[in-house]
């Protein structure tokens, strides 16, 4: 398949819909590689990635849930901030 597409001020172009339809079947994401001969658009699948383990999740949403100490003073509040 070969089709002309026009670029947009913005540098958007409109991917054909038969294109969409085989190529990116539920793809949101192209990566865009420069070759010696021009342009070319493939399908990449982006999986958002956690920076803790389970194992971390699970001891972050305890601590999460626990209730907080309770202070009598903002000057007993900060003299055990300032001793963390």
């Amino acid at each position: 398949m070969q089709e002309i597409l026009t670029v947009n001020p913005k540098g958007q172009v409109t991917i054909p819909n038969a294109v969409r339809k085989v190529y990116l079947r539920g793809n949101r994401y192209v990566e865009l590689r420069t070759t010696p001969k021009g342009i070319l658009l493939i399908p990449v699948e982006i999986k958002e990635k956690t920076p803790y383990t389970k194992e971390e999740w699970k001891k972050i949403e305890k601590l999460a849930s626990q209730k907080g100490k309770i202070y009598k003073s903002s000057k007993s509040a900060k003299k055990h901030i300032d001793f963390l």
